[in-house]
């Protein structure tokens, strides 16, 4: 039997060629370079803007490198935190063991005094007899033993405090140097906030009617689909590709996933799919879930990453092709967690909640699109 399996075994690892490895290898460096020129023409589609448009692109990009800076920096904070924290209390088991092997050697020391402080010879003028002479001795010298024993870890209990010291005082000094670097970059997203609030009251004064912001939605959808288009016709000859939308052992398609898809991220539905916008001149296309800013955005199936950047309208946009036609859009983001040509997983976090795009408030817009068509989300996610 046990031969049987070894053979097998031996019979699939010689199925892997290395030239097949080295195939494999090729297809994925080609596909990530056809993604990567997939996001450069993508990035064209959104053509001539404002320069107000292209200021509040520039504050809310400054935002999300500064946000992303402020969370790397404050992860940095918590490890240097929990380090010190950890020295202060290995200082403190080092501090107890002292106290008590400082006790034991001052006893073991009075014990010693009472054993053997007499001299040997004397021993022999009592005229003990030889059994018990022997006996004594090796219990002297046991108890001797066991002495420079303790008093061997007391000393190395006060060496390790001596180098637990600096050690201590270095991560304090570090953690008030990024304690520093927390607040310079803090006041630098203050004043990105401040700049594009200030790019925002620009826009709404442009804005002098309704009619105007039912052209700017509209011209913000126009382009949107126009990168669809192009991400459609670009992913229907990059799909073939055998690793283009890794699944695992098992795994269910998406086509397959109706009406059980993980949500993308925690929040209550502040428009859904095909409601009124603009007084009914436009419907939503897939819904707005309203969330706290910095929440998890969560891929809802395994796919590619075809468009991660920032987009006219979206702000920051994940966009993932899950194969068979399907694609999800993930819009507002306050940073992105993946690039274009990254394969994710269902439930993986690719993005944080935000608000780019000009939105007023925290929140992700999310969208199945099939064939380039929007289809309602709410048939597809799970019940909750």
């Amino acid at each position: 039997m046990k031969k049987l399996l070894y053979s097998s075994l031996f019979s699939m690892m010689l199925a892997i060629s290395p030239s097949a490895l080295s195939d494999e290898k090729a297809d994925m460096e080609k596909l990530q370079k056809d993604i990567a020129d997939l996001q450069k023409e993508l990035k064209k589609v959104q053509g001539a803007r404002s320069n107000v448009q292209q200021e509040l692109q520039k504050n809310e990009t400054q935002m999300s490198e500064l946000q992303k800076k402020v969370e790397q920096i404050q992860q940095e904070i918590n490890s240097q935190d929990k380090q010190i924290e950890n020295l202060n209390q290995e200082r403190g088991n080092l501090e107890k063991a002292r106290a008590k092997q400082q006790a034991q050697a001052a006893e073991q020391v009075r014990a010693a005094y009472q054993l053997g402080q007499q001299p040997q010879f004397k021993v022999f003028l009592n005229q003990e007899s030889p059994e018990r002479i022997s006996r004594m001795m090796k219990y002297h010298s046991f108890f001797m033993a066991a002495h420079a024993e303790k008093m061997k870890k007391y000393l190395d209990t006060i060496a390790q405090l001596n180098e637990l010291e600096p050690q201590i005082a270095q991560k304090t000094a570090e953690l008030n140097t990024i304690k520093e670097e927390l607040s310079k970059q803090q006041a630098s997203l203050q004043d990105a906030q401040a700049q594009r609030k200030q790019t925002l009251a620009k826009i709404n004064t442009t804005i002098s009617s309704k009619d105007k912001a039912l052209q700017d939605m509209q011209e913000d959808r126009r382009q949107l689909q126009a990168l669809l288009q192009k991400v459609t016709r670009a992913t229907n000859s990059l799909a073939a590709a055998p690793s283009y939308v890794p699944l695992p052992t098992a795994g269910e398609k998406f086509s397959a996933r109706k009406g059980r898809l993980p949500w993308p991220t925690q929040g209550r539905i502040a428009h859904g799919f095909g409601s009124s916008q603009v007084e009914g001149q436009l419907q939503w296309n897939g819904v707005l879930i309203s969330a706290s800013s910095g929440q998890d955005v969560k891929a809802v199936h395994y796919g590619r990453v075809v468009f991660a950047d920032y987009f006219r309208g979206q702000g920051l946009l994940v966009i993932v092709d899950h194969g068979e036609g399907y694609l999800s859009l993930y819009a507002h983001n306050q940073h992105l967690h993946i690039k274009a040509g990254d394969a994710v997983k269902a439930g993986e976090s690719i993005a944080s909640v935000g608000n780019t795009g000009g939105q007023n408030e925290a929140g992700l817009y999310f969208e199945i699109r099939y064939q380039g068509k929007a289809i309602d989300p709410a048939a597809w996610l799970a019940r909750v």
